[in-house]
């Protein structure tokens, strides 16, 4: 049995963030493993490099994944 514990989330709901993808807006987290996984809606662009489906995307990310909140 696994007894680590968690440290709680550096992010929170409704945070803005960014990321080496660029930046987006914390919709939800959960704890996962020994870290956190965050849902995050990247911001709406009228044209992206990276190849979106549609106007904004959500992706998943690990909380090293993250590298601030946007001021």
């Amino acid at each position: 049995m696994n007894n680590k514990l968690i440290m709680p989330p550096k992010f929170n709901k409704n945070q803005v963030v960014y990321f080496i993808g660029g930046v987006g807006i914390i919709l939800d987290f959960q704890a996962d493993s020994d870290t956190w996984k965050y849902a995050v809606e990247m911001e709406k662009v009228a044209e992206c490099h990276i190849g979106r489906i549609g106007d904004e995307t959500t992706i998943y990310l690990h909380e090293a994944d993250i590298y601030g909140v946007v001021n």
